[in-house]
């Protein structure tokens, strides 16, 4: 079977029917996005699912990890440090909460805030799942050398950093 490379056929075609259009952009955001998608897809969602979990609800349960103990962080800085959008950040949060893998709980200094932390068995569970999430990004990037991975994610932070204005 052969591999379509879906951005630079559309590139073609552009390149063919108006021919004064830079399609450089175009072939590779098509590219990223699409590798994006397949890498979700393909990846990293099957193994979310094993686990009863949407890729928001890892990345939520993953943030709180990563903060160290003890695994809480306010509604606001989640949202900040997790990768996903702050639209239905309220809505995850209440879905993890229900499953008994987070709570609320007043913040210990700020008696008009609170924090979202970590139960036990939300714990457990982000550190059942991270050891298969770090293979599936292994698999899902083994086409690439060490080397080819870091200019990859050079690249990727430099096009980032430019969207920021940075």
């Amino acid at each position: 079977m052969t591999k379509i490379d879906r951005a630079k056929s559309a590139a073609d075609q552009w390149n063919r029917e108006k021919p004064e259009l830079n399609t450089g952009p175009m072939v590779a955001l098509g590219r990223l996005g699409e590798a994006t998608q397949r890498i979700r897809r393909d990846y990293l969602e099957p193994n979310f699912a094993v686990h009863g979990l949407t890729s928001g609800d890892f990345d939520v349960l993953a943030t709180l990890r990563r903060s160290g103990p003890p695994y809480a962080l306010t509604p606001t800085d989640l949202y900040r440090n997790a990768m996903i959008s702050s639209g239905g950040m309220t809505a995850r949060a209440d879905r993890l909460e229900k499953a008994g893998l987070v709570e609320r709980k007043p913040h210990p200094t700020d008696r008009r805030a609170l924090t979202i932390g970590l139960t036990k068995k939300g714990l457990a569970l982000i550190d059942r799942v991270l050891p298969d999430h770090i293979a599936a990004q292994e698999k899902a990037t083994a086409g690439l050398s060490g080397a080819e991975l870091e200019t990859l994610s050079a690249l990727l932070g430099k096009l980032i950093g430019g969207l920021d204005g940075d």
